[in-house]
């Protein structure tokens, strides 16, 4: 019994598979067992404590009215599991630990996952649910059967308090940049190795946003811990970010603010320019990059005497320009950069959260902005404004339109080296076989995905083309907003890596479709191709909601 409790996967996996030394257990018994097998994993090993672990039984799929994204409203089938909670110690008693949870199916396939989180995080990732981009109606990672795990990332957000209020605390700041990762990755092998008896055959990381800049940090920091990543709408110059956020917020604080029935205004203008340019009228922007430079928000300026939500102001004009302009620092910061690109064009007025989204739920909000900033206010401007008082001025009480990023120049060198993952020399992630994917949804209003691209290029340029494309692949995807919705943006990106990873099918350009949240058939929409950068899909004929009717070019 003692062997069989140490060694929780190989009984179960035997079990299942109705091996005659287990074969004459009665049912009840053998559950019993694995509930018991399972919770004599519960203990501490140094500073990691196993507070938990718990048998699940089987769950079935289940689909909720709300939730902050598509794929989140899903909840999907997974297979019995052995749940483990758990946190690590700090080191700092001022400082709070770092929660996880670990997902030991009974069937393991000898592989897994960590998944990322978002945002300032403060909430538990339990890894339970789908990762980024991935199909409504695939099996989960879990019936798949790979472990999955998350974490808090070293804090927990409590209502009342601004997301940015942990990062006063040193250690728990440097949790959330990078440490908390690599520590969950280790207190999640370790579990595996006295779950299984053996070390993963292969690890994965996938994550989104904020997630998306851990990935990029795991192969950054980290080059032997993973080997495949997916890094979706990565917050990649996070500094930059933050700044560039708070700007755009600044700009819209009295007259430059603009009202709902004017986003859409934009959005049609936009359309109206460039929606027939590759060829089809399917009111999507297939080249937002050529889009950027044709469209001018001058064009919708008021006429002498005019006024209302069928034009533009000049004090809107600026914050429309002000959004696109690059943000320029007046130092360089980690890896030389200086500066942050502005964002794109093309679905501003896309419906993410709830009927609103696109410039409404990351830059605008249903208010101008505000000191302290208030629920109507874009995002942008809420984690923008904090940032700046928590994390660079350390200030909370700081007036942030009085704020200079000179007057803090160590903080924001503290900060980068801590928070970008702008390194291009992934020189070691590749020589040791890791394969990495970056996807960035070039209607993003909450981060710009021209960061993304930008930190791709200078992988290009440090390492070579060549070489880049033996581990790394860059795709961009028209359309999308930052959470996945407005286009076709699902993809098996896991089932991409794995077959990199593991079999040497490097992938070309792919497919990216758009599902209705209606189960169990979650029904296409729409699918288009996902092309490798810098091509974008091109109609030639058919449906335009056929992605064999488009080609990737140039």
């Amino acid at each position: 019994m003692a062997r069989l409790r140490a060694n929780l996967g190989v009984w179960l996996a035997g079990l299942l598979a109705g091996l005659a030394t287990v074969s004459a257990v009665p049912a009840a018994t053998m559950v019993e067992v694995a509930a018991s097998a399972c919770g004599g994993l519960a203990g501490a090993s140094d500073a990691v404590r196993i507070d938990s672990a718990t048998l699940l039984a089987p769950s079935q799929l289940a689909v909720s009215e709300r939730a902050p994204t598509p794929a989140s409203r899903i909840a999907p089938a997974n297979p019995a599991l052995c749940k483990v909670l758990g946190h690590i110690e700090p080191t700092d008693p001022e400082a709070p630990p770092i929660g996880f949870e670990v997902n030991l199916p009974v069937e393991w396939n000898g592989r897994s996952v960590q998944y990322g989180g978002g945002g300032f995080n403060g909430t538990l990732i339990t890894a339970l649910g789908l990762p980024p981009a991935y199909p409504f109606d695939k099996p989960s990672p879990l019936a798949r059967g790979f472990v999955t795990y998350g974490t808090d990332s070293g804090h927990e957000a409590k209502t009342g308090e601004p997301p940015q209020a942990f990062a006063l605390n040193d250690e728990a700041f440097e949790n959330f940049a990078y440490r908390s990762y690599k520590k969950v990755r280790d207190a999640a092998v370790a579990l595996m190795v006295r779950a299984y008896g053996k070390r993963p055959e292969k690890m994965y990381f996938m994550g989104s946003s904020e997630g998306g800049r851990e990935a990029l940090t795991m192969a950054q920091r980290y080059p032997n811990d993973f080997d495949g990543i997916f890094a979706r709408a990565p917050v990649i110059n996070w500094v930059g970010l933050q700044h560039a956020g708070l700007r755009s917020g600044l700009v819209t604080m009295d007259e430059g603010w603009i009202r709902p029935a004017q986003v859409k205004l934009v959005a049609d203008a936009v359309r109206q320019i460039c929606d027939k340019a590759d060829g089809s009228e399917d009111s999507l922007v297939e080249n937002p990059v050529s889009c950027k430079a044709t469209f001018k928000a001058g064009s919708l300026r008021c006429a002498s005497g005019q006024s209302g939500d069928q034009c533009l102001t000049d004090a809107q004009i600026k914050a429309v320009d002000t959004l696109h302009a690059t943000y320029k620092f007046a130092f360089p910061l980690a890896n030389g950069l200086d500066d942050y690109p502005g964002w794109g064009v093309s679905g501003e007025d896309t419906p993410s959260f709830g009927p609103t989204g696109g410039w409404i739920a990351w830059w605008l909000g249903t208010a101008a902005p505000a000191q302290p900033p208030t629920p109507n206010n874009g995002i942008a401007w809420v984690y923008g404004a904090g940032g700046i008082q928590y994390v660079f001025a350390r200030d909370p009480k700081l007036d942030v339109t009085t704020y200079r990023p000179e007057e803090h120049k160590q903080r924001l060198l503290e900060v980068s080296q801590l928070m970008d993952s702008t390194d291009p020399d992934l020189g070691r992630f590749r020589a040791r076989g890791g394969k990495l994917i970056m996807l960035e949804h070039m209607s993003d209003y909450a981060q710009s995905p021209y960061a993304g691209i930008r930190y791709f290029e200078n992988v290009e340029r440090k390492l070579g083309k060549a070489e880049t494309a033996e581990f790394a692949r860059l795709y961009t995807a028209p359309g999308v907003d930052h959470v996945g919705s407005g286009a076709p943006a699902n993809v098996d990106m896991l089932g991409v890596l794995v077959d990199w990873v593991e079999k040497d099918h490097a992938p070309g350009d792919l497919e990216v479709v758009e599902q209705k949240v209606e189960a169990p058939a979650f029904a296409i929409l729409r699918a288009l191709p996902l092309c490798r950068w810098p091509t974008w899909p091109h109609y030639k004929s058919g449906l335009v909601t056929d992605a064999s009717n488009f080609s990737c070019a140039p």
